[in-house]
């Protein structure tokens, strides 16, 4: 049920323009490889059960409105007897045995989450999927700064979730319009969040050790010239598809031109032979 290995775990470490550095030793207090699947599947269940709001509400007799006259009297009429027009089996009477809210809340232990989150982010590391940012520092709100971040890497196309040594707004703002990323603190972070994500990147302060600054390594613009070249290759794929689909169209159109054709023209020499015939008889 619990896997542990003794190993300590690594990260590889990148600094926040996406320079790759050294990998770095996870903490061996929290990073021991212990992973717990059913404390995980508790405390996921636990938590999506909190988003519940239980807001289902029906009106029994007693609430529904109006009902306060015999419908008709009691005997005489010959139909059955009834006492009220907001009886369960009259339309437009109440419900019975319908929901009538309900609190969906589940308590998990305080030492059963702190497992299940520390088997969550093991199972990042031992899969390399957590990586350790040295700092985010951004002095004012970008987008396109942190998606040049997730380029650098070669995540783009994953779900990502950033944790922060603390709050820190510009980098939450800069995140925020990213469909597949999500940025929160690291002591906020659930076991659901991490699961969710396909990488976790982590702030080095947030875990307790700081690294040393690194210089940015230009990007060259090897990369753009390569992402433009394969573009024209597709561009020019497409349009050699584009070009053997209308050769073909023509192909097929001109053949069936030509079908049509044959048979009127020997409709139009039928007429002449019968011409000739007739003007042998006559020359009879």
């Amino acid at each position: 049920m619990a896997e542990t290995t003794n190993s300590t775990l690594k990260a590889a470490a990148y600094t926040a323009g996406g320079t790759e550095r050294e990998r770095v030793d996870l903490p061996a207090d929290l990073f021991d490889g212990t992973i717990n699947m059913p404390v995980m599947h508790q405390a996921v269940k636990a938590y999506l059960s909190n988003q519940r709001l239980g807001l289902a509400y029906t009106k029994t007799r007693g609430l529904v409105v109006g009902g306060n006259q015999k419908p008709w009297k009691q005997k005489g009429t010959g139909r059955a007897r009834q006492g009220s027009r907001r009886a369960p089996h009259w339309v437009g009477g109440g419900t019975v045995f319908g929901p009538t809210g309900r609190n969906y809340a589940q308590t998990v232990p305080r030492q059963l989450r702190a497992l299940a989150r520390k088997s969550a982010l093991n199972a990042r590391a031992r899969e390399d999927a957590l990586l350790v940012i040295d700092n985010f520092n951004y002095e004012k709100p970008s987008t396109k700064q942190l998606v040049s971040l997730l380029d650098a890497l070669g995540v783009t196309d994953k779900k990502v979730l950033i944790l922060t040594d603390g709050t820190k707004q510009n980098v939450f703002l800069s995140g925020r319009n990213l469909q597949r990323t999500h940025v929160m603190p690291y002591a906020d972070v659930s076991t659901y969040h991490v699961l969710w994500s396909d990488v976790v990147l982590v702030e080095s302060n947030a875990l307790g050790y700081e690294l040393g600054t690194v210089a940015e390594k230009p990007r060259t613009a090897k990369a753009k010239s390569e992402g433009k070249s394969q573009r024209a290759a597709k561009a020019e794929a497409k349009a050699e598809a584009k070009a053997a689909k209308k050769s073909a169209a023509r192909k097929t159109t001109r053949k069936a031109e030509s079908k049509s054709a044959k048979p009127k023209a020997k409709a139009a020499k039928k007429p002449a032979a019968r011409k000739s015939a007739g003007k042998k008889k006559g020359g009879k």
